[in-house]
């Protein structure tokens, strides 16, 4: 009995020393941070819904998106605002450092925060809706417009900021400075520094969408950053065009040397995998077709030379339309998700200069004439074995062969070939 009544002894103890989950969690508050500074695209939508399920797994006070965005393409956009809208966790977009900005797509990710903060020297705006590699009618024109805005205002108002304001970005593209956002309740507060802004949102009531009301508690909380996975930089890498284009051209010319030289097969091998690898990359990123049959048609040309006599003329035709290409293959909504004039000059230059040597090659190749037998032997030099005087034997690429000399030639001495008569060398002695 006594043992029993020690036992619950303990259990009371323990039961009275241990906090409250709620205590807890007030004494230790914790915020996820994001870092985005890339272009909005589906990787960056694959790692804010990772950020954001793992801040509602960790029960966090916050999520913070830090972000410096040019912007981006459409639907990733709009799946990343419907992600930020329904999280659980109220979600604060910060749009830093000094001279970043939070341009088109972005502006829309910024709206959608449950808070709204800009650094010191930062801009956001120029939110008009672009199409993809396409030119577009007036009233298609209106009809992107219209559907945008209403897209913005369905959040923008319930966030309880300037809704014409807002809609003024996406209709008349404009953009806002940190000041002018704040003045025009586009923002909700200005604040140097991610700890700064901690301290000046703890404490501070925010209406979620859902209609409810959380406190924020982010003074002196353990701040965990949320790094991109291994696979995340390199599929991000791997979405810029530049370097799309880039693997693909020159596992192009991989395929293209396994042409020249078959039997090598590393090249070939190589080759495949690169171009397979490049398809991947591009299958995230707004291809033009027409462009990517370009391109097709520039390595159909290429490996034709390869195979005819036709002077450069298939190559040259498979270079220009390499350029054109891989000049518009891929047109994203901002230049940052488009090919460089640069880029594709250099690549169809470079493709255009290795073929010219591979053709130049393959030309005097096929203007040596073939030399078998007798004429094969002509010009080189033998060594005597036996004395000539006119007639011995002499040494010839390892073999021995009997040969005859106008002049005499003793043992060891070099003579030059000048014919074959039956399987007699005529042979001279070199002075």
């Amino acid at each position: 009995m006594k043992a029993w009544r020690g036992i619950a002894f303990c259990i009371f103890l323990l039961a009275a020393c241990w906090p409250p989950a709620g205590w807890a969690q007030q004494k230790a508050p914790k915020v996820i941070v994001l870092q985005f500074d890339d272009t909005v695209q589906p990787i960056s939508r694959d790692y804010l819904e990772r950020g954001l399920a793992v801040a509602n797994q960790q029960h966090a006070s916050a999520v913070m998106i830090e972000m410096n965005t040019p912007g981006g393409l459409l639907d990733s956009m709009r799946q990343m605002v419907g992600a930020i809208l329904a999280s659980p966790v109220p979600v604060i977009v910060y749009v830093t450092p000094s001279g970043s900005r939070a341009g088109s797509a972005g502006f829309f990710i910024l709206e959608a925060a449950d808070v709204a903060a800009m650094a010191p020297g930062t801009n956001a705006g120029a939110a008009h809706p672009v199409v993809e590699g396409a030119k577009i009618g007036d009233t298609m024109k209106q009809k992107l417009e219209n559907d945008a805005s209403a897209f913005l205002r369905s959040y923008v108002s319930r966030r309880g900021r300037n809704v014409a304001a807002a809609e003024a970005a996406v209709r008349q593209s404009k953009s806002y400075s940190d000041r002018e956002a704040l003045q025009l309740g586009l923002i909700d507060l200005i604040s140097p520094n991610r700890t700064a802004l901690l301290d000046t949102l703890d404490g501070r009531t925010i209406n979620r969408l859902d209609g409810g009301k959380v406190v924020l508690h982010t003074r002196s909380a353990a701040v965990v950053a949320i790094n991109p996975t291994l696979r995340e930089k390199i599929l991000d890498r791997l979405t810029d065009p530049n370097l799309a284009v880039l693997i693909l051209v020159v596992g192009g010319l991989l395929i293209y040397l396994e042409f020249h030289a078959p039997g090598t097969i590393v090249p070939g091998a190589l080759g495949t995998i690169l171009v397979l690898l490049a398809l991947f990359s591009l299958n995230q990123l707004p291809v033009r077709y027409t462009s990517a049959f370009l391109i097709l048609a520039a390595f159909v040309l290429l490996f034709l030379e390869a195979k005819f006599a036709a002077h450069g003329i298939l190559a040259a035709a498979g270079v220009v339309c390499l350029v054109f290409g891989t000049l518009t293959l891929v047109q994203g909504p901002i230049p940052e998700m488009r090919v460089h004039l640069g880029t594709a000059l250099a690549l169809g230059g470079s493709f255009g200069v290795i073929t010219a040597v591979l053709v130049r090659l393959a030309v005097r190749a096929r203007h040596n004439k073939l030399k078998m037998g007798g004429p094969a032997l002509v010009g080189q030099i033998a060594v005597v074995m036996q004395p000539l005087s006119p007639e011995g034997q002499v040494m010839l690429n390892g073999e021995i062969w009997q040969a005859e000399s106008r002049t005499p030639a003793s043992r060891g001495e070099r003579v030059r070939v000048l014919g074959l008569r039956d399987l007699t060398l005529l042979v001279e002695r070199i002075p």
